[in-house]
């Protein structure tokens, strides 16, 4: 048996080499002019590429040992006829695989778009196929979460347009039936039904600078005209503003530990939140009851204001939505005319959250042994912007 000698070794291994770089450049070639083919196509070039590299380094290196014709003829044709069977073959297997596996995709792409939420455990077409598959299921979760919140939000839209389209036309209906009696003369006592005109216009007023409020908070409209403010003059001015409604329920507002804190604020618009949140507790306070106001520092410099009332609070699911648009403790119509129109309307712990977004705070409910208790969260003064 004759054996190789290095310079052969070293021949064969160029030519290898050689025919393989060549082969291989002009499959690449091939698929940049065919990147707009199906897979299958571009996956048999690929097949085909590595066959003819084998087939036609195996034909040069022949050539290169001085074999016979006759020899050299007999390999050609058997590589030849080898390689056109094979790729055949592999371009039916291709074919077939590839239109499963899109057929696959498809479907469960088809699914997503309709709705269903997938099961990624379903697929075992291999590892790439369940990649794909899992992804498919993952975004089906989730846009099935999308669609139930949007669903969701619809829904509380519709109630907040017909709570407020209540709200409004109450009082307008009001106002109509007045005007309409004071026009006919039939009205018994002319000053008081002005009056009461007056209170209703001022109602309305009120629950449109509320609706004009909400959506500059909404859209990051709002312009806030911060300065150094003492805690306790905002705390003062909100609880002078719900005094009267506080002794129509005999509630009693107590400060605790509010004075000697500074916020950079504005104080108009945290005055506001603070006076919807001292809305809320007294509306929900037992009668002869004690709503407390308090002012702690934690341990990252952030100031927290707490209002807390002894009335039954909401449930743990309302923990999530109470500071939403239109939510409302229940769907009772009632409501204090001495209080705002946004704190029975839906609105006002929505422009609490808004307004101390606003500021860079956040805002927190929750049930303590005190009673029933909101925070509002603001920034350390240093961290205000």
């Amino acid at each position: 048996m004759l054996s190789l000698t290095p310079d052969a070794m070293l021949l064969i291994a160029l030519t290898t080499v050689g025919v393989t770089v060549v082969v291989t450049g002009l499959t690449v070639l091939a698929l940049r002019l065919l990147n707009r083919r199906s897979a299958a196509v571009r996956m048999t070039l690929v097949l085909v590429g590595a066959v003819a590299s084998i087939a036609a380094s195996t034909l040069a290196i022949g050539w290169e040992m001085y074999l016979s014709p006759h020899d050299l003829a007999v390999l050609t044709a058997v590589i030849g006829i080898s390689a056109l069977l094979s790729i055949v073959a592999a371009w039916i297997l291709i074919r077939t695989a590839v239109r499963s596996s899109i057929a696959a995709i498809v479907q469960a792409t088809r699914r997503v778009g309709s709705g269903d939420v997938l099961d990624e455990t379903a697929s075992a077409r291999g590892p790439e196929l369940d990649a794909v598959t899992t992804e498919l299921a993952d975004t089906s979760r989730r846009l099935a979460d999308a669609r139930a919140q949007v669903a969701e939000l619809d829904h509380a839209r519709r109630q907040f347009f017909a709570w407020i389209s209540h709200d409004l036309r109450t009082p307008l209906a009001g106002m109509r039936a007045m005007a309409e009696a004071l026009e006919e003369g039939t009205a018994p006592e002319p000053q008081e039904y002005v009056r009461l005109i007056r209170t209703k216009v001022d109602t309305v007023t009120q629950m449109v600078d509320d609706l004009f409020q909400l959506s500059k908070l909404q859209t990051g409209t709002l312009v806030l005209h911060r300065e150094s403010v003492d805690l306790l003059d905002l705390v003062s001015d909100s609880v002078a503003d719900v005094q009267s409604l506080a002794a129509t329920r005999g509630v009693t507002l107590a400060p605790d530990g509010v004075a000697g804190h500074t916020v950079w604020a504005d104080p108009r618009e945290l005055t506001r939140a603070i006076g919807n949140l001292l809305v809320n507790s007294i509306r929900h306070a037992p009668q002869g009851s004690e709503v407390l106001i308090r002012a702690d520092l934690i341990a990252d410099g952030r100031l927290v204001l707490s209002v807390i009332d002894q009335g039954p609070g909401v449930t743990a699911e309302d923990f999530g939505r109470m500071f939403d648009v239109g939510w409302r403790a229940d769907a009772a119509r009632g409501g204090s005319p001495d209080e705002p129109a946004s704190a029975h309307a839906g609105l006002g712990l929505a422009i609490v959250r808004g307004i101390v977004e606003a500021h860079g705070g956040n805002v927190r409910a929750a049930r303590t042994e005190a009673g029933f208790q909101l925070d509002l969260v603001l920034p350390a003064q240093g961290e205000a912007s």
